[in-house]
């Protein structure tokens, strides 16, 4: 049999394949979703790599769950982003504020006398002015924040959820929620504490998690919030690891991204904050919350002045200290090496032993010899410092099972942080900081 010869295609046959290819290739387009649940054949890059996903018929809704100064730098990272990745996320990022009122400076490059010459309400301050000129002063935020002071209207039909507010107030604001939170909504916490009751200690991820029946991740890093907000660079640590067996009524719809580590880099992700994303939540959580009671022993080095080696040792032995608490209390998903390798545990300790608010307090504490709550009323600005809140529930915890001694450097901290041992650190303990004292349950430290 003779070879049959090879087709021979002409121009116009060519153009007839390529519309039709083309004509085909909308069909597709049109179609609604795949086996995966994904919607439609467009793509979208994802931050801080070159992986492609598709894009969802739904977008996700975004809300900022307090607005004080790190709130409110995480409010403009995340708000740039919302704008950055339109097939991704909803333009418009809700914040949910504290109202007050406040007293624009008449030094304020925008200040007008008509508008500002007595107080006005914080929320019409922010979105007049894309600035939160109280708690992020000098700092323009994007305009599509819109600063609100009804937490329900906040969370209404969000999908993603980052908290930022003082950690004492995280179960009220949860109560305030519940309710009015979509059940299948993920979230982020921001907040850098720790929940202790006479049960047990508790994560914050794990507090907002358990009362608004959602999960939750964390995070967390070297990110002192005026540089962030400055865009210095930072790197930072997200957690986030849902259990793979959740309610369905919990499960995020598939006309939706899916929620996973490529959406909160795409999410928290920017060329001057780089975000690594891992699974250790309670590592990530402790992290930011234990960095702050050694950044205040560090804080009363410096105020007695004795100089950068000792408190070198501070900050070395607090990290170990960290990384035994959580292996002794969350052995099952703690792993040491977030301490050590991530920027959640050795750089926020760095940076918060030599910059943060909880060092300058301490500094000024023990250098003027006034009570730390008088120092957080000079210069927080209605602020609270989280690092003496966390020393003291974290004593208490450990002392209701006799291991304030595991945790030496814990237990000073707290103890020179109440009245009664104040002389130690105006006094005999200043002068030569390698005697022993006697604390208050009789026992002897070096």
């Amino acid at each position: 049999m003779p070879p049959i010869p090879p087709a021979v295609l002409t121009p116009s046959a060519v153009r007839t394949a390529a519309t039709r290819l083309q004509s085909i290739q909308r069909q597709l387009a049109s179609q609604s979703g795949s086996t995966s649940g994904q919607r439609g054949l467009n793509t979208v890059v994802t931050a801080g790599n070159n992986k492609k996903r598709m894009v969802a018929q739904k977008k996700h809704k975004v809300a900022i769950v307090g607005s004080g100064n790190w709130g409110s730098a995480i409010a403009k990272i995340v708000a740039e982003n919302t704008k950055h990745y339109p097939d991704v996320f909803q333009e418009e990022v809700k914040m949910w504020v504290f109202e007050e009122t406040y007293l624009l400076p008449s030094s304020h490059p925008r200040y007008d006398f008509s508008k500002h010459s007595q107080p006005v309400k914080l929320t019409q301050l922010i979105n007049e002015l894309n600035e939160n000129v109280k708690y992020l002063p000098g700092i323009r935020l994007p305009s599509n924040i819109l600063a609100t002071p009804d937490i329900t209207d906040a969370v209404k039909d969000a999908t993603i959820l980052v908290f930022n507010v003082p950690h004492q107030f995280v179960s009220k604001i949860c109560d305030q929620i519940l309710g009015h939170n979509l059940p299948y909504a993920k979230a982020i916490s921001c907040i850098k504490g720790v929940e202790v009751s006479s049960e047990g200690i508790s994560l914050f991820s794990d507090v907002i998690g358990r009362r608004l029946g959602i999960y939750c991740g964390a995070l967390s890093g070297a990110n002192i919030a005026n540089e962030v907000a400055q865009e210095k660079f930072s790197e930072t640590t997200i957690a986030y690891q849902p259990p793979k067996d959740i309610p369905k009524e919990q499960e995020m719809p598939k006309e939706y991204p899916p929620v996973d580590h490529a959406t909160f880099k795409t999410l928290f992700h920017r060329p001057y904050f780089h975000v690594r994303c891992i699974s250790d939540v309670a590592g990530v959580s402790l992290g930011g919350a234990l960095k702050n009671i050694v950044a205040l022993a560090a804080g009363f080095v410096d105020g007695r002045g004795w100089g950068d080696n000792a408190k070198a040792a501070i900050m070395r032995v607090g990290l170990l200290e960290m990384r035994k608490f959580g292996k002794m209390f969350f052995a099952d998903t703690c792993r040491t090496s977030t301490f050590t390798e991530e920027s959640c545990g050795v750089a926020d300790l760095i940076t918060s032993c030599n910059g943060g608010r909880n060092h300058k307090c301490a500094k000024m504490m023990v250098a003027t010899g006034k009570k730390i709550e008088e120092i957080e009323e000079e210069v927080l600005n209605g602020q609270k410092l989280q690092g003496t809140s966390t020393a003291k529930e974290v004593n208490e915890f450990l002392k209701m099972r006799g291991l304030e001694g595991e945790f030496p450097l814990f237990t000073a901290v707290y103890s020179t942080l109440t009245p009664i041992l104040m002389h130690i650190v105006r006094g005999g303990w200043s002068a030569n900081p390698c005697r022993h004292y006697r604390d208050p349950q009789g026992r002897v430290h070096r």
